[in-house]
């Protein structure tokens, strides 16, 4: 784990951990969260439902530190705990079906969620417009640019589109740079799965 730019041993973060230091768990939350995140998303439908699962996850850490015995990284710990909620959920979430399903869409009128009125232009000389998504700063010609968000959303498709474990596998190893033993151990699986995977 990293903090101010140093590395933290691991025996030491789970002493840290352990005493309640909250710049620990701090440090151990800025490291890991986006990953865990984008983990927990090839197991649940939504952000809201990866969200809560993250949340259940670090809840398990704090609970679970006690118990933690140096088997593996805490890196490695934390995913097994968030890959075993994520499942479970993921599973869970399979066998329900969404409250708004019930109602019959087309026998009601279509009333917009929020007043259109809300992004138009509103006579206060500080809020001139409100916008509905700030423009971005153009850079480079409107082909690169164009070709740029073909290329991301032809690329996050075809991620997409791929079984969850391989999803997985992929996302730790090639995005996140973690090595094939450290895949491994997060997500169980053996040297030859990991490469049938990739």
């Amino acid at each position: 784990m990293l903090a101010e730019g140093r590395a933290i041993d691991d025996s030491v973060l789970v002493e840290r951990l352990r005493a309640g230091d909250e710049a620990a768990f701090r440090t151990l939350v800025e490291a890991l969260d986006p990953v865990l995140r984008r983990v927990a998303h090839t197991y649940v439908p939504s952000d809201a439902v990866a969200d809560e699962v993250v949340q259940e996850t670090w809840l398990g850490v704090l609970n679970g530190i006690d118990r933690f015995e140096g088997r593996s990284s805490v890196r490695t710990w934390v995913f097994r705990i968030l890959v075993n909620r994520a499942k479970t959920r993921g599973e869970r979430e399979r066998r329900t079906v969404p409250f708004a399903s019930a109602f019959d869409a087309s026998r009601e009128p279509e009333v917009p969620a929020v007043d259109p009125g809300r992004f138009e232009a509103v006579d206060h000389p500080l809020v001139p417009v409100h916008w509905a998504a700030p423009p971005d700063a153009w850079r480079g010609s409107p082909e690169a640019r164009l070709h740029a968000a073909e290329t991301r959303a032809a690329l996050t498709a075809a991620f997409e589109g791929l079984p969850p474990a391989q999803r997985e596998v992929v996302l730790l190893r090639d995005v996140h740079g973690w090595t094939s033993v450290e895949v491994c151990n997060a997500l169980d699986l053996s040297e030859t799965n990991q490469r049938v995977l990739l």
